[in-house]
């Protein structure tokens, strides 16, 4: 394509370094993070890893000049991440239940659930990356763009980047995951009632998350985790403090369970309902939205095929390509997946899939807009695709055993789906930033799915093998979770009204004029995780809201800089345990700390002033919205 002063340039992006670079990452982290997952029950973000590690690599061999490079190195290793995560979720039932799915049907549903989130998401790019840039802050994606643009320019600005990495991976390498100095998660009981209970996940990776996006979506999500433990909890605990039986589906007496006991066999169901009614409200407020972003497609894909100028920064994959691909996919699940009986089951099947898939695409994408990817509910979105989808395969009329598989199956392809649109959008976030093609990134991401998606389902019959899933070696709790609803709803005694106890919460905030999906996802996350967020949002408001010129603007600043370095350092670190791990290389000091947590405490306080005082000493300086 030709600008009006000749040939556009076309900068090194999509390069055999950066393409090969980019699926050895994707594969190293896809085993990482499958590994971390089925032990820890929870995976780590790879995109900033992954950025610093090909900035490193390209730097070593005298590559200069490589930040769309970089960018693509990096889009292309996140997706391993995603793929992982999603497979390790709901695949592992399978297992738990006796069945034996075989290595090729794994690599299938991953990678067929991988590309189906990636195409799904690229309609929805224009709106919710570019024109709702001060609106959705990403904060990986904008903390990626950070660590790429300081590599580049180098200077005080990588210093600060790279000062926040220093000061996170020295943080995390003295928690109780490493070296075992202080724990990393602290837990007080409360004198508000039965089982309130406060919490704190000490994490560099989410004070610095709530740093980036700020006090008023810090102060719902927290809102949420307020209602969850400090009400929900405590009332559950009263009203069962004398049953004399045991109410589903919990295991035991009410009266003999710990908060994190309720939260698990009870909250969760109150948590997944509000995530759901929540992010189906968000589509249809949505809708217009999906309209527009889809007409927008076609007119500049019209204004291309005419010969006009279309800037290489807002070429998306054709809508023609888009639409194919998801109808060659829906068809191909049609045929592959697992459990459904006949050619109507099969197309009861795919329907469901682009159902939900789309719904859960179009939300995932806008909540980790919001959240950020680590903090996504992707586990609570699949079990609520999970209780319809099963619901509606029982009056279809299977039984327990196709009815099993054909809902894992469904509820499969949907979760590697909805958490490959979580790193899609971030990884177009960053992009956007950098000034990278979008129709080339949206490519790598392709390539990274299909090199990691066979890596997943080794690692996955490999750790089967030497520990058992679902031991206490690897509990796979997410996993463990699917497998105890799916057949709950196919033998009806699933808790329905737990459910629909959280929808009503979510009907109850938005009629107070407040979107409730970020408060829906603080009531289905633990309180430990959205504390931390929490402190980052106050700090952030401390600092440079409260002297902002612009208010409510997304803000560029120092902290944001030694913010992107926190969760950088996070994650690489995390991602080099869990390597080690992964390699048997044991921690003696892994489940005991050597400090109470009044050393938690005090160690975050000391990392929380580090990050304020960034800020601080640049206070004299005019804060500006970023550009």
């Amino acid at each position: 394509m030709k600008s009006e002063n000749g040939p556009e340039p076309s900068p090194r992006e999509l390069t055999l370094a950066s393409i090969s670079l980019g699926a050895a990452i994707a594969i190293v982290f896809a085993a990482a993070n499958a590994y971390l997952g089925l032990r820890a029950g929870m995976t780590v973000s790879a995109s900033i890893p992954a950025a610093v590690i090909s900035m490193a690599i390209f730097r070593a061999v005298g590559r200069r000049g490589a930040l769309l490079e970089n960018n693509m190195v990096q889009t292309i290793g996140s997706s391993g991440e995603s793929v992982a995560a999603g497979t390790i979720f709901t695949i592992p039932a399978l297992f738990m239940w006796g069945l034996s799915p075989s290595l090729l049907q794994i690599t299938i549903l991953a990678i067929l659930g991988g590309l189906l989130g990636i195409l799904m998401m690229i309609p929805l790019r224009r709106h919710l990356i570019v024109e709702e840039h001060g609106t959705l802050p990403y904060p990986e994606g904008t903390a990626c763009a950070e660590i790429l643009r300081a590599g580049e320019i180098g200077g005080v600005h990588a210093r600060t980047v790279f000062s926040g990495l220093g000061a996170s991976a020295i943080y995390k390498f003295f928690t109780s995951d490493c070296l075992g100095l202080f724990p990393a998660t602290v837990k007080h009981n409360l004198p508000l009632g039965r089982n309130s209970m406060i919490g704190m996940d000490a994490l560099p990776a989410l004070l610095g998350v709530g740093y980036i996006i700020g006090l008023r979506i810090s102060a719902l999500v927290f809102a949420g985790g307020l209602l969850g433990w400090l009400v929900f909890i405590p009332l559950i605990s009263l009203v069962g403090e004398h049953l004399t039986t045991v109410l589903p589906p919990g295991p035991k007496l009410i009266s003999q369970m710990a908060p994190e006991e309720i939260r698990e066999h009870y909250l969760r169901y109150i948590g997944a309902g509000a995530v759901a009614l929540g992010g189906l409200l968000s589509l249809a407020k949505s809708v217009p939205m999906l309209w527009r972003s889809l007409g927008g497609m076609r007119r500049r894909q019209a204004a291309a095929a005419a010969g006009e100028v279309v800037r290489r920064e807002e070429r998306d994959l054709s809508p023609r390509v888009v639409g194919t691909g998801v109808a060659v996919l829906i068809l191909a699940i049609a045929l592959v997946s697992p459990g459904h009986s006949g050619a109507l089951g099969a197309v009861l099947i795919a329907v469901l899939i682009a159902i939900f898939g789309f719904f859960f695409v179009a939300v995932t994408s806008r909540i980790v807009g919001i959240i950020g990817n680590s903090s996504c509910p992707v586990s609570g979105m699949t079990i609520a695709t999970l209780l319809v989808c099963t619901l509606i395969l029982r009056w279809a009329g299977y039984d327990v055993v196709n009815g099993k598989v054909a809902a894992l199956a469904i509820g499969a392809i949907v979760c590697i789906a909805i958490s490959n649109a979580g790193d899609t959008s971030q990884d177009l976030k960053t992009g956007f930033l950098v000034g990278a093609t979008p129709s080339r990134q949206q490519i790598g991401l392709m390539i990274g799915v299909l090199s990691s998606a066979l890596f997943v389902g080794l690692t996955i019959f490999f750790l089967h093998k030497a520990y058992r899933l679902g031991s206490d070696q690897l509990p796979a709790a997410q996993a463990t979770l699917m497998s105890l609803v799916i057949p709950g709803v196919l033998e009806g005694n699933l808790p329905w009204d737990l459910v629909f106890i959280g929808a009503g919460s979510a009907v109850v905030i938005e009629m107070l004029g407040i979107g409730s999906l970020p408060f829906a996802i603080g009531l289905y996350l633990p309180i430990s995780t959205s504390t931390p967020i929490m402190i980052g949002g106050i700090l952030h408001w401390l600092m440079v809201e409260r002297r902002s010129k612009h208010p409510g603007a997304m803000e560029t600043s120092d902290g944001t800089l030694f913010a992107s370095g926190l969760i950088a350092g996070d994650a690489l670190l995390g991602v080099l345990l869990a390597m080690a791990i992964y390699g048997g290389l044991a921690f003696p000091l892994l489940k005991e700390a050597a400090l109470g947590p009044w050393a938690t405490w005090a160690a975050f306080a000391i990392l929380s002033v580090l990050l304020a005082r960034v800020d601080w000493r640049g206070s004299s300086k005019d804060v500006s919205p970023e550009p």
